[in-house]
């Protein structure tokens, strides 16, 4: 198992990548946390290591090879970028996966996000959906990513959600995280419009990107 590989290379470099890699595996299983039960983590007896950047891990116990391959396997081989132009974490897109939908529903989240609040998706009611959105790392590795959303129908809250994401280091690619299954309301009474305030953040309470958007339950795509 890999905690008993951990003890036996021992070294200050694993604390540091191990409880990273190990925070994102506890919370697997917990994609799908309700923001009510956020208070929940706190139970995990996670204690954050001290902070390091990327560039300190990998300069930490050079002459040990077998360091540098498990580290090369959990970071991979990306040159550290230094441009400090751009965040961390960009969120690049949003996207309802729907089989049913006659086409994408997908919102850019790289430009005029004041403009999304003009754009208005829609569902049809009763179908099943998944939420996926697209990010990229490019410096740093950066913990407890998660994704919130409020959703509310005439000024009145309905929903709140808090999903973890994981945690990530530096990449070329983009990664992208997809929510569980989830069903559009049904029935007369649930058509119109809603609205969503979303929110990207991490273990430390940046937030990365927060933007406005809507969509409308109608009886069929086309209506």
């Amino acid at each position: 198992m890999l905690g008993l590989d951990v003890c036996e290379f021992g070294g200050q470099v694993l604390e540091v990548l191990w409880l990273t890699m190990c925070y994102r595996g506890v919370l697997a299983d917990k994609k799908d946390l309700a923001i009510e039960e956020e208070e929940g983590d706190r139970n995990l007896n996670y204690n954050p290591p001290a902070q390091k950047s990327l560039e300190e891990i990998q300069e930490l116990d050079k002459d040990d090879q077998s360091l540098v391959k498990y580290k090369q396997t959990l970071l991979g081989t990306v040159p550290i970028t230094t441009d400090l132009t751009v965040p961390n974490v960009q969120v690049t897109r949003l996207t309802l996966l729907c089989d049913s939908a006659p086409g994408p529903l997908t919102m850019d989240l790289t430009g005029n996000l004041n403009a999304l609040k003009e754009k208005t998706l829609v569902l049809k009611e009763g179908v099943t959906y998944r939420l996926k959105i697209d990010f990229k790392v490019n410096r740093e590795i950066v913990s407890g990513l998660r994704y919130h959303h409020v959703t509310s129908r005439k000024g009145l809250i309905l929903d709140k959600v808090s999903q973890m994401v994981g945690s990530y280091g530096p990449k070329v690619e983009e990664c992208e995280f997809v929510s569980a299954a989830e069903e559009a309301p049904l029935g007369l009474m649930s058509r119109g419009h809603y609205q969503v305030k979303s929110c990207f953040t991490d273990d430390d309470k940046i937030v990365y990107l927060a933007w406005d958007w809507s969509f409308d339950i109608k009886k069929d795509w086309d209506q």
